[in-house]
């Protein structure tokens, strides 16, 4: 095979292959393996699509098990042993022990489709047109949902006008010392501010591609408590800050709050499985039969694997307790990396972080570099100023410490050369 398959055939719209120009071939745990037999060490994790790593054993012997048995491949929304197992397990060890109720609504399978659903829901439910999402926010790629997106680059793609949407501060948009919970406040409450009613607050708790923006407990409770006050559905995309990655299952667990409408995807399934899902409070779920549908609404196969990563990894609290020890390991890394460029600062939270090296053409070069000596990491951020670590929650503290020394030697490199090219 020839790689000039890939600029012959594929769209031009591939885009991680570019910064990563290899042919990957075999993956387990934190480690990719190219044609060549060379290792990588994976910062990126399927964009957090992978947070229990890459071939978990576990996972992998029941989906071997579940197909050579004949198990169901695909069946629409039909009742499967699969799915009952799956509802099951999530009921027992994600919901009830957290005091939630919501109903799981099965949607297409990726994130997008579950943002789609609930601005749809929040809608039929409200009666009102508008959501209020936020700057730097990003909900996928879909009509609906890019129109609750904020990058321009990613908007543009649309081709149309995107309608619908406001798009207000974020917590921190305007610095420390602008509030702009009292700034939307001032909007919902003011009738000449031209905000028409919002069915719904779309916020994500971590701002996953809009640069690893973190919103306060102070902030999401606000914003709470006004979409309450004002008639309007709280939507907590967790699509990329949950499962895990910022130390709980959910986000938003140490706020306080209850969103009406969760959506879930990338690592719900465990294994990197297509799976998407709606979490719906019950007295939301006003659907009508098939009102909204999709050949696609729950991957049999995900479900046995999101089993398996439920009852692994989240019936008791060790792994949870495991993360609070890894995310300071990222801390102290990230935090060697900062300390080597003037002005960064740590972004994030849990082991969703990153570092703001102050501008895109560094930050894309660190990547770079990083990629020539084994590790594959990302950017983020309104310029891709964020060096963005979303390493396995599985990664061990070996493989933390050699991607970290990676990064520091990229960083190193990269500034060596960034400052040959200003003194040119």
């Amino acid at each position: 095979m020839t790689r000039d398959i890939y600029t012959r055939r594929e769209s031009e719209a591939r885009s991680y292959c570019r910064s990563f120009p290899t042919s990957f071939v075999k993956a387990s745990g934190s480690i990719l393996t190219d044609a060549e037999g060379r290792e990588y060490i994976d910062f990126l994790a399927g964009c957090s699509s992978l947070n229990y790593g890459h071939n978990d054993p576990d996972m992998k012997a029941a989906l071997i098990e579940h197909i050579s048995a004949d198990g169901v491949t695909h069946g629409l929304d039909m009742h499967t042993d699969q799915k009952e197992a799956f509802l099951t397990a999530f009921e027992d060890i994600i919901l009830a022990p957290r005091g939630m109720d919501h109903k799981v609504m099965m949607v297409g399978p990726t994130g997008t489709n579950a943002v789609e659903a609930a601005m749809k829901l929040a809608r039929k439910v409200t009666g009102r047109h508008n959501i209020v999402a936020f700057t730097n926010g990003f909900h996928g790629m879909t009509m609906g949902a890019l129109a609750a997106t904020g990058n321009s680059g990613k908007r543009g793609g649309g081709a149309m006008p995107l309608q619908g949407v406001t798009h207000l501060p974020y917590d921190g948009a305007f610095g420390e010392d602008t509030d702009t919970l009292k700034q939307i406040e001032w909007m919902l409450d003011n009738p000449s501010s031209g905000l028409d009613a919002p069915a719904a607050f779309l916020v994500e708790p971590v701002q996953g591609e809009g640069g690893l923006n973190a919103a306060s407990k102070e902030w999401m409770q606000g914003i709470a408590r006004l979409a309450k006050k004002h008639g309007a559905l709280l939507i907590a995309d967790d699509i990329q800050a949950g499962i895990g990655r910022t130390g709980t299952f959910f986000s938003f667990e140490e706020f306080g709050i209850e969103p009406d409408l969760i959506p879930l995807a990338k690592s719900l399934s465990g294994m990197g499985l297509p799976f998407a899902a709606l979490l719906v409070k019950p007295e939301l779920d006003i659907w009508k039969p098939a009102e909204h549908n999709g050949t696609f609404r729950g991957n049999t196969h995900a479900f046995v694997t999101a089993r398996v990563a439920l009852e692994k990894f989240w019936k008791d609290d060790a792994f949870q307790e495991e993360l609070k020890k890894k995310a300071r390991i990222v801390e102290i890394g990230l935090t060697s990396i900062a300390d080597m460029v003037d002005g960064a600062r740590l972004k994030g939270r849990g082991l969703m972080r990153g570092v703001d090296v102050g501008s895109g053409e560094l930050a894309s070069e660190i990547c770079a570099e990083a990629f020539k000596r084994g590790l594959i990491i990302e950017t983020s951020g309104a310029h891709d100023e964020v060096v963005k670590v979303l390493a396995p929650l599985t990664t061990t503290e070996e493989q933390f410490a050699k991607g970290f020394e990676i990064l520091r030697d990229a960083t190193r490199a990269a500034l060596t050369e960034t400052s040959k090219i200003a003194a040119e």
